[in-house]
């Protein structure tokens, strides 16, 4: 991991490149209303609409602005796309040794979660006389409802579709290979690009500081609250994505902790929940380096002049 990649791009260049993508990523998210002069959405679903169109233009116009400046050799589909490591071999490594590993990480916060869950079924069974078939089709049915309620959520949609997909697609995709061919240290890069990441939800500033009132100390806690997170969340995408060059790694991880949220440590009366958050963070930290080694994800790991041959895909 301390290796230097060879550069193919000036880091000055990479770096500017990098700034660019970030600053378009949030001001497209303006446009509609401060360049095309829209009328402001009529509710929350078209507002969200409407940044999710932003969101998906500005990850087409990273991925196009970073491949002009890719050195790419071959401008065939799959070539092209495994730079961004989009690919479509070695997915199921891919998708369940990182959500396995990422799910370590929060063991307190599911066994929390199961505690509640087994107290409401008992709670049920107790109601309705024990355990019945009346009692499961009620369950089955909860669940069913929960699954409709989250699919046809707009705030579902964006927290677990369309962030974590565009997210990933600009900070990590076009990003890291750019920082990879400026010849910068992979260390470096795993800490240097959560910055721009999270320099990327700065804009929820103004939204916060409104909706606290207007006050600049609340906002500002809670922003650098968040910014905190992203910050640490960017130092384990970034990890992922270099370790295993597969988009999925990252993607979905990114997506299993908005879903599960911050990690929970403690629960009153519940010492079995900070047990298993310390069980579970001794076996992510074991875990961390072998369950991504680089050949359970690739084919190739040898005569590559880059990380992941991303200057030189052939």
């Amino acid at each position: 991991m301390e290796q230097e990649t060879e550069a193919y791009v000036s880091k000055a260049a990479a770096l500017m490149a990098c700034v660019l993508m970030t600053l378009s990523y949030v001001g497209i998210l303006y446009a509609p209303t401060l360049i095309l002069r829209l009328p402001p959405p009529a509710s929350l679903k078209h507002y969200l609409i409407r940044r999710f169109i932003c969101a998906a233009i500005s990850s087409i116009i990273s991925l196009i602005f970073s491949a002009l400046i890719l050195p790419i050799r071959s401008w065939e589909t799959s070539n092209v796309l495994g730079v961004y490591g989009i690919r479509a071999d070695h997915m199921w490594q891919a998708a369940v040794f990182p959500l396995f590993l990422t799910s370590l990480m929060y063991a307190g916060s599911m066994v929390l979660k199961s505690l509640l869950l087994l107290n409401s079924w008992t709670t049920d069974m107790n109601n309705s006389g024990g355990l019945s078939l009346g009692c499961i089709k009620i369950v089955l049915w909860s669940l069913r409802a929960q699954m409709f309620a989250v699919a046809s959520n707009i705030l579902a949609w964006r927290n677990f579709v369309v962030a974590p997909l565009t997210e990933e697609l600009v900070f990590r995709a076009c990003m890291i290979p750019l920082l990879l061919c400026g010849g910068f240290k992979i260390n470096t890069i795993i800490f240097l690009c959560p910055v721009f990441f999270s320099l990327a939800h700065l804009n929820h500033l103004m939204e916060i500081y409104s909706a606290q009132n207007f006050s600049l100390l609340k906002a500002s806690m809670i922003v650098g609250l968040q910014l905190g997170y992203t910050v640490v969340f960017g130092w384990y995408a970034s990890f992922l994505f270099i370790r295993t060059g597969h988009l999925a790694a990252p993607l979905i991880a990114h997506i299993f902790c908005n879903y599960m949220g911050l990690p929970v440590l403690f629960a009153r009366n519940r010492g079995l929940v900070s047990v298993a958050f310390v069980a579970g963070m001794v076996a992510f930290l074991w875990l961390l380096f072998p369950i991504t080694r680089s050949d359970l994800y690739n084919d190739r790991t040898n005569n590559r002049r880059c990380f992941h041959g991303y200057c030189s895909w052939n």
